[in-house]
C-alpha cells in the first residue's frame, strides 16, 4: 500500500525565478554558492519526468550530501533559525529543519503535490538509550491517511514510518495545514501557528523561489 501512487507522471511544477535566484546567490555567497545553486537547478532539470520514487530518493540524497549538519548557532549565529534552500545551499551547513524545508520545496518544484508532503517534528531516540532530541524529517504521504515514507538526514535511505521506531511524531505541517501526532485532519493554519515557517516562506518569496 505504501508504494501505491509512487509511479506516474509528475504534477504541474511550482513557479520559480531562476534568474533572481542566481542574482541572490551570487550577491550573498559568491561563486561557491552559485555553483551549489547550479547543481540544484541541474538536479531539477534531470529529474523532471522521472518516476516519483526516483525523485524522492535523489532529492533526499542531494541535500544529505550538500548540507553539513551543524546546530543553528554555528550555522546562523542564532537559535532555531529555519533557513531557505538558497541559504542552506549557499552556507553548505544547517540542521534538520533546513534539510526538510529544502527537500520539501525541491519536490514541489518537481511536481510532487504539496498535500502529499509534510514536515514532521519528532522526538528522536538516540541509539538504544531513552534520551531523545528534537528533530524534523520530511514525510511523503500517498494519501492523507497513509503511512508516510520518511526522508531524513540521520537515516539516509527512504524508510516507511513504521520502521522508524526511533521517531515519535509530535506534529506535522506543510503550506496548507498542521496536524498533531498521527491525526488525519488538520488542526490549524501553519502560517498563523508557526512564525518561523511564515518567516522562511516570506524570505523564499523574496529570493525567487515562490
Amino acid at each position: 500500500m505504501l508504494l501505491a501512487g509512487l509511479l506516474g507522471p509528475p504534477a504541474a511544477t511550482a513557479i520559480m525565478d531562476a534568474s533572481r535566484l542566481r542574482q541572490q546567490m551570487r550577491s550573498r555567497y559568491g561563486e561557491p554558492g552559485l555553483a551549489a545553486l547550479e547543481a540544484w537547478l541541474n538536479l531539477l532539470s534531470r529529474l523532471r519526468g522521472a518516476d516519483l520514487l526516483t525523485r524522492l530518493g535523489e532529492v533526499n540524497d542531494f541535500f544529505n550530501r550538500r548540507i553539513r549538519w551543524v546546530d543553528d548557532l554555528d550555522a546562523w549565529g542564532r537559535e532555531d533559525y529555519w533557513a531557505t534552500p538558497l541559504e542552506a545551499l549557499g552556507n553548505g551547513r544547517g540542521d534538520c529543519e533546513d534539510y526538510s524545508i529544502a527537500k520539501y520545496l525541491t519536490l514541489k518544484q518537481l511536481g510532487v503535490p504539496g498535500e502529499r508532503l509534510r514536515m514532521i517534528y519528532v522526538r528522536a531516540r538516540i541509539g538504544r538509550s531513552r534520551i531523545t532530541q528534537a528533530h524534523m524529517v520530511l514525510g511523503y504521504y500517498a494519501a492523507a491517511d497513509a503511512e508516510p515514507l520518511i526522508l531524513d538526514n540521520l537515516v539516509p535511505s527512504l524508510t516507511p514510518a513504521a520502521r522508524r521506531i526511533d521517531l515519535d511524531p509530535v506534529f506535522s505541517f506543510n503550506s496548507d495545514g498542521l496536524w498533531v501526532g498521527d491525526a488525519s485532519s488538520s488542526r490549524g493554519d501553519p502560517l498563523a501557528r508557526l512564525s518561523r515557517w511564515r518567516g522562511a516562506l516570506a524570505r523564499m518569496e523574496e529570493q525567487g523561489f515562490l
